[in-house]
Formats: C-alpha cells, structure tokens, sequence
C-alpha cells in the first residue's frame, strides 16, 4: 500500500505538471461541457422560417396560413409564386420549407371535391424538416376536419354526433422522459459524456510509455518494480481525476444549465465510475503494449471519434449492419449510454442497469490484467537492458 500511495502521489504531480496530461484533462473538458451546453442554450428550434405560395387566396387558405403561424415551429417570412421560387429560396437558406394552397382549393371543398395542400420540406436538414411537417401536418389535418364538421352542423346534424362522425377513432399521445423534445436535455448529456470518453482514454494511453518517452522509468522503478502495483496506483490517480471531472459536470454543468436530476446523481456516480475504470482500463493496456507515442495517439483517437454516432445516440444500433454492432460493443461509452438512458433520463432503479454494469465490468477485467503483463515484460527488458 505503500509503494501504490506514493505512485498516486507521483502520478498526480505528472499529470499537474506535463501538458500532455493535464490539457487534456483539466483544460479542454471544461470548455468543451460549456460550449455544448451553450449551443442547444435555447432548448427548442422554433419559428422555423417557411414560405407560403397561395394560389387559392380563400377564407381557409388564409385560416389554415394563421393557424400554421400560432404553432411554435412555424414562422412565415417568404411569399412564394412558384415550385421554382420555392427551390431557389431554400437553396439559399433563406427558408426550411414551405405550403402550397392549390386554386380553387375553397370551391372545391364545397362541392365535396378533394383539395391537394403541398407541403415542401427540406430533407438536407432532417430534424427542421420533420419539424415543419409535425406543426403543418396537426394543422392541416385539424382545418380539414373542422370543415367537415362545420358541413354536418350546418345540414341540421348535432355537434356532438357531427364530431363523433368526423372523427370517429381520437388518437392521444403521451411522450414519456423528455415529452417537451428539449434539445438541451437530450443531446447535452449525450455530448458532454462521449467528450470524457475520449479524454480520459486519450489521457490513458500516455500513462505507461510516457515513462520511457520522458525517460522517468528508473524513478518509477525506485518505488516498485511490480507492474501490478504502478497498474493499480495510476489507475487510482487517474480515477480521482475522473471523478473530479464528474463533479465538475455533475454539480457545475448541469445545474448550470438546469440539467440536473438530484436523485440520480448517486445512480449517474456509480455507471459513470464503471466507464471510467474501462476508460482507463483501455488505455493503459495500449499504452502497456506500444511506446509508439504518435501510433497510440492515433489508435484512441480513431477509436474514440465515433463513439456517439455508434453508441446508438442519434441512430438504432440494431439497425446498422452486423460489424458496425459489433464496434459499437467494443466501445465502454455505448454500454454506459444504455445504463445512462435508464439511469438519468428515465430515473429507474440501479438494477435496471445491471447488463450494462457487468459488460463494463468485463471491459476492466480484460484490459487491466493484459496492461499489467505487457508493462512487467517492458519492464523486466528495461532492467535487463540495463544491467547489460
């Protein structure tokens, strides 16, 4: 306990004094976790610019435009006369889509003939796109009931039985754990926890062959020559370094920027700790087998850089093809984000996570044993290297 004591306190000196360390650890995370959480800082995209070319120039078509107008998704700022205004307007981001009111479209109606509304969206932006076409599709959909039924009422038919009539089968929706589509809830927490993935593995993989970069191995060698216990110490450094940054993200950040949910902060301690030691864990054992600084670099960065697109974030896992499942697995942040869901947003019990726990466990029984039997051979070369 001795010798792992006095490596912790060695290992903390190196990573406040050495910039490889300590840029990487202490300087960049906070920045990044402001600049993420400044950048959804409005929550919600609304009033989304749209054009609206109205060729009908009705009662309704004016009604259905006002009713567009009141949805906080929708905001028109473009008059439009053509699908060919409509093309060049977009194309130069003056608007993310845009309604078409056909002619006629008023007498049509009255005479019980189908009336086609066009609605245009831009599929380059998907998420403003389905934006646009949630808000006008409600609308529409609401204009052509109503009416339907102001036709009934007015052939003597009860409003009740009318209503009833028009729309038989009434559809409710409950949307459960961000029911308001806030984009700060939902990416922030995302964004910030693939951010110390990548920290604390790029970090990790300078922990051991920095030693013989920066020639400090005989110093390390005078405390112990046991691989297991310079394994143990650093990583114990390393993690206290973890956990300073998960309350600077838990405590800080999050209230901040009214993100935090106190009652999982216990929950939200416990899997983030598990993926650091598999953080960690990962990088110590490439940085055990290669003293090629640049190569070991270039290793957690490629396998650091897409974590959020594979970790199944923004796109189901179960969707992609069977290799890109398979790095998804091969990355502790996909298995932290499964318990995180489960844990932060949707608030359950510990247990609910236990599959995620028990495959970050395995992620820290695989890489610690093999580090510490790549860095005692390294050692024992350099010892031998030495005495010849």
């Amino acid at each position: 306990m001795k010798s792992i004591s006095q490596i912790i306190i060695r290992e903390w000196k190196r990573i406040l004094s050495i910039p490889n360390f300590y840029v990487i650890l202490l300087v960049i995370p906070p920045v990044l976790f402001l600049f993420y959480g400044f950048i959804y800082q409005k929550q919600f995209a609304k009033e989304l610019p749209m054009a609206v070319w109205d060729e009908d120039q009705s009662s309704i078509s004016r009604m259905l435009t006002d009713m567009m107008e009141q949805n906080e998704n929708i905001h028109f700022t473009q008059n439009a006369f053509s699908n060919a205004e409509i093309e060049k307007l977009m194309k130069e981001g003056k608007i993310f889509g845009a309604i078409h009111f056909p002619k006629n479209m008023e007498s049509d109606v009255k005479k019980n003939h189908q009336s086609n509304i066009t609605l245009y969206t831009n599929g380059a932006y998907l998420v403003p796109a389905k934006m646009i076409y949630k808000g006008a599709a409600e609308i529409i959909i609401k204009g052509g009931l109503a009416v339907v039924l102001q036709k009934a009422e007015k052939q003597g038919m009860s409003a009740e039985k009318a209503n009833v009539l028009v729309q038989p089968i009434k559809l409710n929706t409950t949307v459960l754990y961000n029911p308001e589509f806030n984009y700060q809830m939902y990416l922030t927490p995302g964004l910030i926890t693939v951010g110390l993935q990548m920290a604390l593995i790029v970090a990790s993989v300078l922990i051991l062959n920095l030693e013989f970069k920066k020639n400090t191995i005989d110093e390390l060698l005078k405390i112990s020559k046991s691989s297991s216990e310079i394994v143990v110490g650093k990583m114990l450094a390393h993690l206290c370094i973890a956990w300073i940054l998960f309350m600077l993200v838990a405590f800080i950040v999050f209230p901040v920027f009214e993100l935090g949910k106190p009652k999982t902060d216990f929950n939200f301690f416990l899997i983030y700790t598990l993926m650091a030691l598999a953080c960690i864990g990962i990088g110590m054992m490439i940085s055990a087998i290669s003293n090629n600084l640049l190569f070991v670099t270039d290793v957690a960065l490629f396998f650091t850089s897409p974590a959020f697109v594979f970790s199944g974030f923004t796109f189901p896992r179960w969707a992609m093809p069977w290799y890109d499942q398979f790095y998804a697995d091969i990355m502790p942040y996909t298995h932290f984000l499964d318990g995180f869901i489960k844990l932060y947003f949707m608030e359950l019990p510990f247990t609910y996570a236990t599959p995620e726990v028990l495959k970050l466990l395995v992620f820290s029984g695989i890489t610690f044993p093999t580090a510490i039997i790549f860095f005692q051979k390294s050692i024992n070369r350099h010892l031998k290297n030495d005495q010849g």
